[in-house]
């Protein structure tokens, strides 16, 4: 049996930039991008701390050590700039394979730096 469980998770980081007009996805810090073992096109889940929205969209890589969070295309109207989120990625695997995995999990300052 294959079951869903977390994979990786940014724990609370701050959006920097909202930009409505691009094709849209999440643009995160390379940097965070490799602490948080996420890759570039990686179907991630946004939580938005200030409002209670909760959206799905990709990953773009930005720049190294930028601290760039930026909501792009439709999700730009999810969140404002300054408000914190949490961001979610999952993976299929064997039951008992998932009874010993263990995420990553990394919590940024808030200057969404390590």
């Amino acid at each position: 049996m294959q079951i869903e469980v977390l994979k990786s998770k940014i724990h609370i980081v701050t959006v920097t930039e909202a930009n409505l007009h691009y094709v849209g996805s999440i643009t995160i810090d390379e940097t965070l991008m490799r602490a948080a073992n996420l890759i570039e096109n990686e179907k991630v889940q946004v939580l938005n701390i200030n409002n209670g929205e909760r959206f799905e969209t990709y990953v773009i890589k930005g720049e190294k050590d930028s601290g760039v969070l930026c909501l792009n295309g439709p999700a730009a109207r999810k969140v404002l700039v300054g408000d914190q989120v949490v961001v979610i990625s999952y993976c299929s695997m064997d039951f008992e394979e998932a009874k010993t995995f263990k995420p990553t999990v990394i919590f940024p300052n808030k200057n969404n730096k390590l």
